[in-house]
Parts: C-alpha cells; structure tokens; sequence
C-alpha cells in the first residue's frame, strides 16, 4: 500500500502562475495598483491630441486672417495701408508685413507702432521656465509629438525666403507652426492677393498654446502624484492586512514540520472575518489537531512498550527457568506457561494493529447500509455454534427487518459489537443473562448491551474507553484481554459518527448498560 498523504509535485492548472510567478505578493499587489496609475499617465497622450488640435486649430485661424487681409487692402487706399496694417496687427497680436510681386518688403506692422509681441531669450530665465523646458521636451519625446522647425527671422526678409508664401496660391493661403527660442509656438500664414500683385504674410506668437498644455500637464501630474501616493499606500496597506499574516502563518507551519510542534503557537486572528482569519483559524485547528495526534501517538506508543514488556518478561523468566530445571513437570509448567505469554503477546500485537489502523481505513471506508438487527442475529448464532459463551445467556429482542439499518463497514461494525459483547460477557457472572435491544429512535439507531456484572463505578465509566485500561473479573485469567476492546468500539462508533456511554441498568438491577447511538441510513443519506 501507498501512502496515506501524498503531496503534490504538479501545481493544478487552475493555480499554475505565468510571468508573475517570481515575484512575491507585495510586489505584485504594487505592481497591479501601479499598472491602474499608469492608465492614468497615459493622459499625458490624449493631451498632446488636443495640443495638435488646438495648433491646426490657430493655424486655420492664421490663414483666415491672412485671405481676409489680402482681399480687405484690395479696398483701402495706398497712403492709408500702414495705418491698417499695424491697427490690424495691433489687433490680432501678430505681426504683419506686406511684400510686393517681387518680394520685396513695402511695409511691416512692427515698424510702423509697437510690436505685438517680443522674443525671450531662455538663456536669461529664471532655472523655473529652465525646468518647464527641459520637461516639455521629455514629454514631446514620450508623447512622440512633431518636432517643429525653429522660428528665425531671414537677414533679408523678402517674400521669397518664407516657405508659407512659396506655398500659398491665390485665394487659398498657407501657413507653418515653429518653435520660438523658448519653445513657444510661431503661428505664421502667407496669403496672396488675386491679382498676385502682392503678398501678405502674419505671424503670432501663440504663448498661450504651451501655457495651456503645461498647466493642464500640471494638473494631470499633480493628480497623477496623488493617485501615486493613494496606491502606494493601499498597496502597503494590503501588504500588511494580506503579505504580513500570511508570512506568520508560514513561519509557523515550518516550525511544526521542523518537529516543534509543542512550541508553537499559531496565531487564530479572531479579529479578521475574511479568507486569512479564515486559513489562520483552520491552521491553528490543524496544528492543535496534530498536537494532540502526536501526543497520543507518543502515549500509545508508551503504553504499547509497557504492555509488551510485561509478557516479554514472564517469557524471558520461564525459559531461563526451563534451562536450569532438570523435573520434567515443572518444565512442562513453565513451557505452558511460556506458551500462554507468547499468545499473550500474539493477541496484544494483533488488537495493536487494529488499534492503530482503524482510523486511517474507517477515513477510506466505503458506507454502505447494513441492517444490524441481521448482523447482531448472525453474529449471537456464529456465537452459539462455537459455544463461546460459556455459562452466560445472551437475549437478544430482533426489531423488524430495516429498522436498525445504518450506513458503516460491516467488518468494523461487527467488530465493534464483538468487543461489546465479548466485554459483558466476561463479567457476567455464570447462568447471568445479557440483554441486546436495537431501536429507532430520534433518527438514530440506538443499542443496548446490559450485563448482570459488578458494573461500572461513575467515576470510571470514562477511563474504561483508553487504550491498555483493564479492569478484569478477578476469576478470569490473566492477560487474556488486551485492554484495547472497548477503545476500538468506541473508535470504530466515532468513524461511524455515533457515540458510545456506560450507565446503570434501567431496570435496576444490577450490571452495567452500554449504549451505541448510530445514525440510522435514512437520515445519513439525507
């Protein structure tokens, strides 16, 4: 036979882990509230749509103003365009300038009044704008936004040297986004008039393009921070609330593989109502449950050796004191005498063995219903034919057929009756009767087994069910019970989930009563 527990070297599918499976569960709570953090990050993404949308957005407003332009100075007068150039400049923040068919520049608004906006050199900023810069750049890169030309003023500013007026045809203008030195957006738009006489071209510093996006960046990063915070402290939260007792439960339960077992304590946390107190209660039931396996595994094993050396040493004196006796008749007594000890010992090492494997095969055990009115009635015949029980009468009142039906093993269930009745037996005294009944009641099979023995004192009627207790008739010769009996009865009633007590006859008369509780089969298939 195999072993009982066989423990497992394949994970179950349903548990196998991928990737993950190298990193411990800290790391993998931060890494899931991080992955949510980074979803959020990602707005970062959509923001640069919007700063394109907002670009292209301005850009057809340049060209706008520029096809308005070159078709409204159709309509103005030649000594009165400067003035409407620069009012328009004024006006719209930007810079106009006006080139004639050749290029050649007639008029620019920033010469004729006050320019609409000014360059700032990034070189004399405070290290704040410095800092803005340098993060706009990262992000550009991140984002994967266009890289824009930079905005620089031709040392000969002729209509041939800006790109937005080669482009532009008449009646449909062109326009170009740069970059400032300070990475500020240069709005420009070059229109040509129908006659294609001369050329307008607009420029505008679009300041508020990069304010805009670094503020809302602002605010993304500043909530992004916060989340980052929030989830760092909900993942040390659920570290401690999940990693820490998990890591004491582990620590506890390597401690009793080690063999420590008596030392440690698992602790139940009472306080917790989800799985982990779940898990910690039933692994401080199981560590209590296997403290008190291995302490009556250490007394059975005790008392075994203490039951065994009592034979051993009758035997051991018998056949020394064969060798030295030359009177064949006390040989002959003390070879009989070694003889009884070696069925003694037979008899003991045989209930041992029972003892101590009926758990494990009444845990394997498969029920099945058995009507003990007919086992009892076979098992008093097999009785009757053997003439077992000597002087001693056995009354047994048979119920109808499937009245006592329980679900159970029958080797074991009749074994368990055996010890019971072989246990009244021997203390009933000759021409005595023992009383069996079997009755139903409350959904339980309940049987009596009542002797006209000396009975059993209150104070004892626990005691009688451990293991190696043996109070015998003092007629009955010793060592011919192994003091198992009535602890295998009760273990095999245990397996059967029922319960066995000894109380005084209710008829009162004298003896002892010992009563099995069973579940009947029709409530245990329920």
């Amino acid at each position: 036979m195999g072993p009982d527990i066989v423990s497992q070297t394949a994970e179950p599918a349903d548990l196998q882990l991928g990737w993950s499976r190298g990193l411990s569960l800290t790391a993998r709570i931060l890494a899931v509230n991080l992955f949510v953090l980074a979803l959020l990050g990602a707005g970062l993404f959509f923001l640069d749509s919007y700063r394109v949308r907002l670009i292209a957005e301005r850009e057809t407003a340049a060209r706008t103003q520029a096809e308005f332009l070159v078709e409204s100075l159709a309509l103005v007068s030649p000594e009165k365009k400067g003035a409407y150039i620069s009012a328009f400049g004024a006006r719209n923040s930007s810079r106009i300038r006006l080139y004639d068919q050749d290029g050649a520049k007639l008029f620019d608004s920033f010469e004729l009044g006050q320019p609409a906006y000014e360059f700032r050199d990034p070189t004399k900023e405070p290290w704040r704008k410095v800092a803005a810069r340098g993060i706009d750049k990262v992000v550009d890169f991140l984002v994967g936004a266009p890289e824009l030309q930079p905005f620089v003023e031709p040392k000969n500013d002729t209509g041939g040297e800006w790109s937005e007026l080669a482009r532009a045809k008449p009646g449909k203008a062109s326009s170009v986004a740069r970059f400032a030195p300070d990475l500020t957006h240069m709005i420009s738009a070059g229109a040509v008039a129908p006659s294609g006489s001369y050329s307008v071209l607009t420029t505008a510093n679009e300041r508020d393009i990069r304010l805009f996006v670094r503020a809302e960046r602002f605010k993304i990063g500043m909530f992004f921070l916060l989340a980052l915070g929030i989830g760092v402290l909900l993942s040390i939260f659920l570290a401690r609330t999940i990693v820490r007792p998990l890591r004491h439960l582990a620590r506890a339960a390597v401690k009793v593989r080690l063999g420590r077992a008596q030392e440690v304590t698992v602790p139940r946390l009472p306080s917790r109502r989800d799985e982990i107190g779940m898990l910690a209660r039933a692994l401080s039931d199981m560590s209590i449950a296997l403290r008190q396996r291995i302490d009556a595994t250490e007394a059975f094993a005790a008392d075994v050796a203490h039951e065994i050396k009592n034979p051993l040493a009758s035997l051991r004196s018998a056949l020394d004191g064969a060798e030295r006796i030359e009177d064949p008749g006390l040989r002959k007594q003390l070879m009989d005498v070694a003889k009884a000890d070696v069925q003694r010992m037979d008899r003991l090492i045989s209930d041992i063995s029972d003892a101590s494997r009926v758990d494990s095969q009444l845990a394997k055990a498969k029920f099945e219903p058995i009507d003990l009115g007919d086992m009892i009635e076979q098992l008093l015949q097999a009785r009757e034919d053997r003439a077992s029980d000597g002087d001693v009468h056995i009354a047994f009142a048979r119920p109808r057929r499937t009245i006592a039906t329980v679900m159970g093993e029958d080797v074991r269930l009749e074994r368990m009756l055996t010890n019971l009745i072989d246990n009244a037996v021997s203390f009933s005294p000759p021409g005595s009767v023992v009383e069996i009944s079997a009755t139903l009641a409350d959904d339980e099979v309940v049987i009596r087994i009542s002797d006209e023995g000396p009975g059993v004192p209150a104070q004892d009627r626990e005691a009688i069910f451990r293991r190696f207790h043996s109070e015998r008739p003092v007629s009955e010769n010793f060592g011919k019970h192994s003091g198992l009996g009535l602890a295998i009865a009760r273990t095999i009633i245990e397996g059967h989930h029922g319960r066995i007590s000894v109380r005084d006859r209710v008829d009162g008369k004298g003896g002892a009563c010992f009563e099995i509780a069973l579940p009947c089969a029709a409530s245990s298939s329920q």
